[in-house]
């Protein structure tokens, strides 16, 4: 995967349909806040599909499918209720104020990352990654997918800049360094599956102490 800084068709139809993980979603959910244009896109989407669904041939259920599905809605709506309160930052965009937040964590010169206690999918979560201007990430590559949106500041990879609203896609293939270029902080939210693996021998040397 080459990174991008507007998101993919794949990835916008895989959210309209349900099928990305629920940190993924979390990402994919604030870019569209912040760029309402791919929202609009994403209703269609799930308009057309509701309209699929609704001219597909009936299928045989089993007996317990009603109790089933009844169950999994009073489990959501419990959960719904033990929702943690709003955090403190009321900058971040209407997604994200849903979730508490862990301690501001040092991981670097000009860098800290903050938890955010919304639902993980095995080792993929979710964080806020806030880097000085200036300051640059080391040069590494994933163990799986990486989504970073931007929700203030800018930033710039070896081939591309990244700013507010900017969702980048990345992967195992891909081997980059964002670096901040805004004379402001650049704030991102990242799903996050496993840590990064950084680049080359000293990188090696670092990587007990790079815990994202």
């Amino acid at each position: 995967m080459a990174p991008t800084r507007m998101i993919s068709e794949e990835l916008l139809t895989s959210y309209a349909n349900g099928t990305i993980s629920a940190p993924e979603a979390l990402v994919v959910s604030t870019h569209l806040a912040l760029r309402p244009a791919h929202d609009v896109w994403v209703r269609q989407l799930q308009a057309i599909g509701g309209e699929l669904l609704d001219t597909a041939a009936p299928a045989a259920m089993s007996d317990q499918a009603l109790t089933r599905t009844l169950s999994m809605l009073d489990a959501c709506a419990s959960e719904v209720e033990q929702q943690p309160p709003l955090n403190e930052m009321s900058e971040l965009p209407e997604p994200l104020r849903r979730y508490a937040l862990g301690p501001w964590r040092w991981v670097g010169p000009g860098i800290r990352v903050r938890d955010v206690h919304a639902p993980r999918d095995g080792d993929t979560r979710v964080i806020l990654l806030k880097i000085n201007p200036g300051c640059e990430t080391p040069k590494h590559t994933h163990g799986g997918v990486e989504l970073t949106c931007v929700l203030s500041g800018a930033y710039a990879t070896e081939t591309e800049r990244f700013d507010v609203g900017d969702l980048e896609e990345a992967d195992g293939d891909v081997l980059h360094q964002p670096r901040v270029i805004s004379d402001e902080p650049c704030l991102c939210v990242v799903a996050l599956d496993g840590q990064i693996k950084i680049d080359g021998w000293v990188g090696r040397l670092i990587q007990p102490f790079v815990r994202l």
